[in-house]
């Protein structure tokens, strides 16, 4: 226990994914309230709006057509809230107060459209998770953890780094024995990282034995936890402690609750979940040499965008089979197939595929969702101007760090006063900052 203790207590930036909170208790200014509110409805933006991004074509594959937001219906009093969380069987405990209720009503009224593309990924992701979690004895409700921290999206990544589903920084998922190189990255393998998600919770929940100040401390490390717990002079309730978490974490917790309770009203609030393109059903094959997902795409005439939407942990579409056996996860109609074709598939172009000149430089061969250009987006071209960091050009323009080191070919997040840098700044974020698309003459 005391091992476990001092090592989760050192995480204090453990999966920080800076979910902030907009809503703050009554006594705090109207204006602080707008700006949090603000930035919890921006994340959630960014957040699914990589589903875009991420595809290589401009009509959207994962995701259906996604509509406005829908018109809000009529204000419910407190008490029909407060009906409604009482009548779910939750082992979590699910209080209401103004701060669920902000949350309840950005998810309900505020962004519509995006939490109907959410309840349609709850599909294909829930039983995945809830298996899990199942075979951890954890409480089935902490399936919507990975809601608030990704929006479902296992190739969500944090302007801190955090990656997939579960929002694992690097050293954590190391920690948890999730492999991370070149050719893959396990944080963003939905099984994978639900695994280690599980194991983390576990251990947090010997520490606490409280499952809403393990929820708070996976969003904001043990250490963060444990400080609020002392400066409340050892009080050990998630409300007492409020004030004394970080800021960004106030709010995680009233998210969670919302989450909650969306799943399971969202029919009364008349919201419609999105239908996806992912398999309803799938399988998968044990692959124990190199393989590339281009070379299945093409002799079984499947599209190569869905083999990577089921196969997110492969970072350049290469299954780098070399002396270690992979899954590799198929529609449960192509296993067939696959298997009739194997030597076809492994045999086609496979001279193309793994020359040493395409290893070396993957990204420059390999149609990797990672550092293609957003559709719609307009290229601007940044002079570096000093006290500039990535981290800080990257949130005025609203993309990751790693999108512009992949666009601007930097390995380092060392830049020099000066330095120019290519940014494609999405369409929305152009017409915020008054960016206008050059004409072609």
């Amino acid at each position: 226990m005391k091992a476990i203790r001092y090592i989760l207590g050192g995480l204090c930036l453990v999966l920080t994914f800076n979910t902030p909170v907009f809503a703050q208790v009554e006594s705090q200014s109207l204006n602080s309230d707008t700006i949090y509110e603000q930035r919890q409805i921006n994340q959630m933006d960014s957040l699914l709006y990589q589903w875009y991004i991420q595809q290589p074509n401009e009509d959207n594959n994962l995701v259906a057509d996604i509509e406005g937001d829908t018109i809000e219906g009529p204000e419910l009093p407190d008490s029909f809230y407060i009906k409604r969380l009482q009548t779910i069987n939750s082992l979590i405990d699910l209080p209401y107060n103004n701060i669920v209720r902000s949350f309840i009503k950005a998810y309900t009224e505020k962004k519509r459209d995006k939490v109907e593309v959410m309840l349609g990924l709850t599909d294909y992701y829930f039983p995945m998770i809830e298996e899990i979690l199942d075979m951890y004895q954890l409480p089935q409700e902490l399936r919507f953890l990975p809601v608030i921290e990704s929006a479902l999206n296992p190739r969500a990544v944090s302007r801190a780094g955090a990656t997939g589903l579960w929002q694992f920084m690097y050293g954590t998922g190391r920690m948890y024995n999730l492999t991370i190189n070149s050719f893959i990255d396990e944080r963003r393998d939905p099984l994978a990282a639900t695994h280690a998600a599980c194991r983390f919770l576990k251990d947090l929940y010997s520490i606490y034995g409280d499952w809403t100040l393990v929820i708070a401390a996976y969003n904001c490390g043990p250490a963060n936890v444990n400080k609020a717990i002392r400066r409340s002079g050892g009080k050990r309730n998630y409300w007492d402690i409020y004030y004394h978490l970080p800021r960004e974490t106030r709010g995680y917790v009233p998210a969670f609750i919302a989450a909650s309770y969306t799943y399971y009203f969202y029919k009364e609030h008349n919201l419609q979940p999105k239908p996806i393109t992912l398999p309803p059903a799938t399988d998968t094959i044990i692959v124990n040499n190199m393989l590339h997902l281009q070379q299945i795409a093409e002799v079984l005439d499947y599209p190569i965008e869905l083999l990577r939407d089921l196969n997110p942990q492969y970072k350049i579409d290469i299954i780098p089979a070399k002396g270690k056996s992979y899954v590799l996860r198929l529609p449960k109609e192509m296993v067939g197939p696959f298997l009739d074709r194997e030597k076809d598939i492994y045999a086609y172009k496979d001279s193309i595929f793994f020359n040493q000149k395409i290893l070396a430089n993957p990204s420059k061969y390999t149609a990797s969702y990672q550092y293609e250009v957003p559709p719609g987006s307009i290229r601007i071209v940044y002079k570096v101007k000093e006290g500039d960091v990535l981290g800080k050009i990257a949130e005025r323009y609203n993309v990751s760090v790693r999108q512009l080191k992949g666009w601007n070919n930097l390995h380092r997040n060392l830049i020099r006063v000066g330095q120019r840098l290519v940014i494609y700044v999405p369409e929305r974020t152009a017409t915020r900052l008054g960016i206008v698309r050059e004409k072609k003459s």
